[in-house]
């Protein structure tokens, strides 16, 4: 795993000093090496600086930050039968001993445009792809923007990476994110996208409570199944609430170890629930607590990660960051949770104010906006924190066949118009199903940011400096992403 970045110089030049450039803006602590290749040649090395020298010159430049999750990960880019490329994600299942990049170099050797637009509609699996050839880039998300995937260009260049800060670093400073389900072209004159596999509204299929139910919790075993496919041991973000009890009961029935990871600021109740419904869960918690200094000294990294001055965004990742860590410490490869339920199924509040003031049709478009847009809105934020841990999350509600599903259902199932609907209504019902105990299933949801004290912390900070939120955030996120 890792992150990967592509450039073309508009002009004809070499790109290998812009390459370079971005690529030393990705290096982590995990980073092991680093690798860069034009259409025909390429180069790893262990230091990002040593790159550079005349023996590799050339207009088109794609290149990797390799950091090792799993044993079958190896440093890119790669040159297989004449296809120079990077594939950063995995393709699920794959217990095999042949890499994914391997299974991709294998699956490249027909038509390239279309072999790549069939990994985007047949392949399982969370990526991004970009093919070097001689005169354009071929470049590829997979359906639900799982691994974060941001473009550029300016007069000079036309450029990609998996961190914006790479991106800024050689001058395209409004980077925007790569649509999921879409292949773009990239050459001299700049992108053309077309898109091949993307999420549709639909009317809404009739099904009764329990059959969507029982469908849900078919699927949701499906997702968890294949993305622990061959790991000894796992990690839950765990707050004893629905969702993640749902993941948790569920990754319990396959061979793997699942170890429940809760974190919170001191004193918060939800500390005490997670620990009542870890105990009916059977498995074991490791609780980490933390206090109001350390949201202040993590704030920074945290933003620097997800770089955007967004107080939801940040409140949410500095527990999200928490538990990579933790799950890092213990050793911990791979990482469930579950972004995508609330978007899926009906979870915010807003859906409940949209449906009494507006009716159901109305709530559903709302849900299917924001699961179309959840690769914006969670996804590359906790994509990017993890990886700097050098944990992998992996996301079993946020797949296409889910979202697909989700689409579909009626509103009856999943909300009703009611001020005090409990809301994810068929989520609850696969946890009575399962056997989750009454708290769990009846627990009202309740953010991250709130249910850790996380939200309350940054704002007693922000008084604390009398000043608003707006000036508190830009002197931290200035100087937490200014290009060096």
């Amino acid at each position: 795993m890792g992150a990967l970045i592509a450039v073309i110089n508009k002009k004809g030049e070499s790109s290998v000093e812009t390459a370079v450039a971005m690529l030393r803006r990705l290096r982590h602590k995990s980073t092991e090496a680093f690798g860069i290749a034009s259409p025909t040649t390429t180069k790893m090395r262990k230091a990002v600086d040593l790159l550079q020298n005349k023996s590799l010159s050339s207009s088109i430049i794609i290149g990797h930050a390799f950091s090792r999750v799993l044993m079958m990960d190896k440093p890119q880019p790669i040159i297989s039968d004449d296809v120079t490329f990077v594939f950063e994600g995995r393709i699920y299942p794959n217990a095999t001993e042949i890499s994914d990049r391997e299974i991709v170099a294998q699956e490249l050797q027909q038509n390239r445009e279309e072999a790549v637009e069939n990994l985007i509609k047949e392949v399982k699996g969370d990526f991004i792809l970009v093919i070097a050839e001689n005169s354009r880039l071929i470049v590829a998300r997979d359906a639900m923007g799982m691994r974060p995937l941001y473009y550029g260009e300016n007069t000079g260049l036309a450029a990609l990476a998996s961190e914006r800060k790479a991106l800024w670093a050689v001058g395209i400073e409004k980077p925007d994110s790569f649509p999921p389900g879409h292949i773009a072209i990239v050459d001299k004159n700049g992108f053309a996208f077309r898109p091949v596999k993307t999420l549709g509204y639909s009317e809404p299929k009739q099904i009764a409570m329990q059959a969507a139910a029982k469908e849900l919790q078919t699927l949701l075993q499906q997702s968890i199944n294949m993305r622990i496919s061959g790991l000894k041991e796992v990690a839950v973000a765990f707050s004893g609430g629905l969702d993640s009890s749902v993941i948790a009961i569920l990754a319990k029935k396959t061979r793997a170890d699942v170890h429940l990871i809760h974190v919170s600021l001191e004193g918060q109740p939800e500390t005490g629930q997670a620990k009542i419904a870890a105990n009916e869960l059977k498995l074991p918690l490791h609780v980490c607590l933390f206090e109001e200094d350390d949201v202040k000294s993590t704030l920074p990294e945290v933003l620097r990660l997800i770089e955007e001055p967004d107080l939801v965004k940040l409140s949410v990742g500095i527990p999200f960051y928490w538990t990579a860590k933790k799950a890092a410490e213990m050793g911990l490869k791979v990482m469930l949770a579950g972004q995508g339920a609330d978007e899926l199924f009906g979870g915010y509040r807003r859906y409940i104010d949209t449906y009494l003031l507006y009716g159901g049709e109305e709530a559903r478009k709302k849900m299917f906006e924001d699961t179309s847009s959840l690769y914006e809105t969670n996804l590359e934020r906790d994509l990017k924190i993890c990886d700097f841990h050098n944990v992998e999350l992996r996301l079993p509600f946020a797949t296409y066949k889910m979202a697909k599903f989700a689409i579909d259902l009626p509103i009856k199932v999943k909300i009703e118009p009611k001020h005090d609907c409990l809301r994810k209504l068929v989520l609850r019902q696969v946890a009575e199903n399962l056997g989750l105990p009454k708290l769990t299933v009846k627990k009202p949801k309740k953010a991250i940011q709130y249910a850790t004290g996380v939200n309350n912390a940054l704002q007693r900070l922000v008084k604390k400096q009398g000043m608003s939120l707006k000036e508190y955030f830009k002197i931290f996120y200035e100087d937490a992403t200014k290009v060096a």
